[in-house]
């Protein structure tokens, strides 16, 4: 296996720096590739706020970036401006009581969706969102975490998110409205169940969607959309940092090819989940003989979640796994515009140059069998095992 040819020093342009503006529909999209330019515009919105702030995330940490973070979110509370955070009750569990003190004595709201000590530990809020004055919002896979500063390549985690002007942004934040909601509260039993409840607010941008995907039967809002992109797909780019798709979705992906398309596939040759991706090599061999192409990414921790679909780009909060398809609640934005998709079409190209080609001649033979019983077990521990353990444990009274 050999580092893929072509790349730039850095992501660059189109990677480590905003992108942009792109406008059109009365739609502004700037690209932000790389933690650094994802906090300056977390910063930059929340120092311009105004009516309200909604800020929704999975891993809030003490130092850098997670206490300027929070003291301007102080300053916004001090000016007027009502702020509501809400973390994750496992996601943040390390986060001591007294680093939201500042806050709370600025009048910020602040919740905790589904503390541990509530039980339902399955049932996880996953999503990274800003909305600020339904003007202005940020998804992506950025938590608030000292690990993602930097550029992706020389330091820091590698991660993608987009920040959004106009009217998705106020659907974003009626999203976020129905999680505040939910937070008052603990997560029902037999979350992964029961019907999902209806998850697509309006953007009044038909080239825009966003796709709120909750736990419950089926598919999801995002599983949905993208299932639907894969139908007639000739060009398929997938950036994933937990890579265990479903049988049903492995299929989709095989029948590009069979039909003449492109299938990439860019996940983590370094990562902080050694046993994802474990599992996600043991489904490398049915892949690459249908002709998926599949590359890891070598300089940094991978964490990004982008979905690009001929024209379709998706981005935001979701893994291609079974916790964030089934199990967490998420949120994605579907962009179908050749703007958008040129961009995370040139973030994708300036990644694939520092990934490894994963070669379909060698790779049967470049592990010992020890390394592919692991990757067996752990893909029987995530794919198998860990969904009826989770299962079991939504239906456990308190």
């Amino acid at each position: 296996m050999g580092l893929a040819k072509g790349g730039m020093e850095s992501l660059g342009e189109g990677g480590s720096g905003i992108v942009g503006p792109m406008t059109g529909a009365g739609m502004r999209v700037d690209w932000l590739g790389g933690g650094d330019v994802a906090f300056a515009a977390l910063l930059d919105a929340i120092g311009a706020a105004r009516r309200t702030i909604c800020f929704e995330i999975y891993i809030l940490a003490e130092g850098l970036p997670g206490e300027p973070v929070r003291d301007a979110l102080a300053a916004a509370a001090e000016r007027g401006v009502e702020v509501r955070l809400l973390v994750d009750g496992l996601g943040s569990m390390l986060l001591p009581e007294r680093f939201l003190e500042p806050l709370k004595a600025a009048g910020a709201h602040c919740r905790i969706f589904n503390p541990v000590s509530q039980g339902r530990l399955p049932v996880r809020d996953h999503r990274k969102l800003l909305a600020v004055d339904g003007k202005v919002a940020i998804v992506g896979g950025f938590n608030v975490a000292p690990e993602y500063l930097g550029d992706g390549v020389a330091r820091g985690w590698c991660d993608v998110g987009v920040r959004l002007e106009g009217c998705v942004a106020e659907a974003l934040a009626r999203s976020f409205d129905t999680m505040w909601e939910r937070s008052a509260g603990r997560p029902p039993r037999f979350a992964r169940l029961r019907g999902r409840p209806p998850s697509r607010p309006e953007t009044g941008d038909p080239a825009f969607s966003v796709l709120a995907s909750d736990p419950g039967r089926g598919r999801g809002a995002f599983l949905a959309a993208l299932r639907r992109d894969l139908e007639k797909a000739r060009d398929v780019q997938i950036v994933a940092a937990y890579f265990l798709p479903g049988l049903r979705l492995r299929r989709d992906l095989m029948r590009v090819v069979r039909r003449g398309g492109r299938v990439r596939i860019l996940v983590p040759g370094r990562t902080d989940v050694p046993m994802s991706r474990q599992a996600a090599r043991f489904l490398y061999a049915g892949l690459l003989r249908a002709g998926v192409e599949i590359l890891e990414y070598q300089p940094q921790i991978l964490h990004a979640k982008l979905y690009i679909v001929d024209s379709a780009v998706h981005v935001g909060s979701s893994n291609l796994d079974t916790r964030s398809l089934h199990l967490n609640h998420e949120i994605m934005v579907r962009a179908e515009r050749p703007d958008v998709s040129a961009m995370a079409r040139d973030w994708m190209e300036s990644a694939c140059g520092h990934a490894k080609r994963i070669e379909p001649r060698t790779w049967g033979g470049s592990r010992g069998w020890i390394e592919r019983l692991r990757e067996f077990w752990s893909y029987i521990l995530l794919a198998r095992v860990d969904p009826y353990l989770s299962r079991w444990l939504s239906r456990k009274p308190r």
